[in-house]
């Protein structure tokens, strides 16, 4: 029996080597997307990456860029959006993730608005107050770092941590006096609520953000060409809302697509996409994004994060959690 012993190891070897290989080469993916009013819902929509490719995708929607991040550290998800915060955290922790396509510059997209009759008009208002936001977000550090930089002591102000369907829900109820949130629920608190805050604005104080879709590295070095055929049709996407939005209306098949996704009011969809930038594939190898700005981005992301206890280090630099190399490929490069 010793004698068979590596024999019978090395068939099993063998065996698991096969079956790794026809995982690798499995023509399924799950991506994990959110609510967020992006050109990727066209693309999930006309199945054209499906079509391109013969790949099954999965799409799953999740409440939050956390809970994206956690389905990807699972293993149970290959791909994702989420903002530049949970990105940042992610890539802290050590997670084998790659960022390869920015899907929004958030310009004002999101922002800080309170409630009529709340007596806040300003951030330093927000003292005793009680702010819904989810944590770990885009939305969570711009609004520490614009409590920060108008003077403003967090711990002064009551900060909850809500997913955006709760942020909804509390300001129906009169929970909070004040959110900082994105589409779809921005159109909503916006109905009876002013904005004290944009993230466009305190994006140029220095704390820009971003939506970006992240893939596990080691699939994506497996599947380079489902790889590039999503990123042109991401770029197809970005190419159709860019040249349509603005004679778009709510009956208009894009818009219909983006609602029907994100499950938001589709009479709500056009005015709060037109408050995002959609980066061209020439933008997105700039410096400003996949050359060097998003990294340094997410290092100024970190040190945050690190303040507010959600991760325990801040990397040297956040370079290797970014490659162009897909986008590259998708312009013949």
């Amino acid at each position: 029996m010793t004698a068979r012993r590596p024999f019978i190891s090395l068939l099993a070897v063998a065996s698991l080597g096969l079956a790794g290989h026809a995982l690798a080469q499995k023509k399924e993916v799950t991506f994990a997307h959110q609510d967020m009013l992006v050109p990727l819902r066209l693309v999930m929509e006309s199945g054209e990456v499906e079509k391109a490719t013969g790949y099954k995708i999965n799409w799953r929607m999740f409440g939050g860029g956390g809970d994206v991040i956690r389905a990807m550290a699972s293993g149970d998800v290959q791909m994702g959006e989420v903002g530049s915060s949970p990105l940042t955290a992610a890539a802290s922790q050590g997670q084998d993730i790659k960022l390869f396509w920015i899907s929004a510059d958030i310009a004002d997209a999101e922002a800080l608005v309170a409630r009529n009759g709340s007596n806040v008009n300003s951030l330093a208002d927000l003292k005793g107050k009680r702010v819904g936001v989810p944590f770990v977000s885009t939305a969570h550090y711009q609004l520490m770092a614009a409590l920060k930089a108008a003077g403003v002591d967090a711990r002064g102000v009551n900060v909850s941590n809500m997913r955006p369907p709760e942020v909804a829900a509390a300001w129906e109820r009169g929970d909070i006096d004040a959110t900082f949130i994105w589409d779809p629920v921005l159109t909503k608190v916006k109905g009876n609520g002013k904005v004290i805050a944009t993230s466009g604005s305190i994006g140029k104080q220095g704390h820009p953000t971003f939506e970006g879709i992240i893939v596990n590295a080691k699939w994506a070095a497996e599947h380079e060409a489902f790889m590039v055929a999503f990123v042109k049709a991401l770029d197809r996407a970005n190419d159709e809302v860019r040249k349509g939005l603005k004679g778009w209306n709510p009956q208009s098949a894009p818009i219909q697509a983006v609602a029907k996704w994100t499950k938001a009011n589709a009479a709500d969809v056009p005015a709060a996409m037109a408050l995002y930038s959609f980066p061209t594939m020439q933008e997105q190898l700039s410096a400003t994004w996949l050359g060097g700005g998003a990294a340094k981005a997410m290092g100024n992301t970190a040190q945050f994060l690190k303040e507010q206890g959600r991760v325990q280090e801040v990397k040297p630099t956040y370079a290797s959690f970014v490659t162009d190399a897909y986008v590259k490929k998708a312009m013949g490069r």
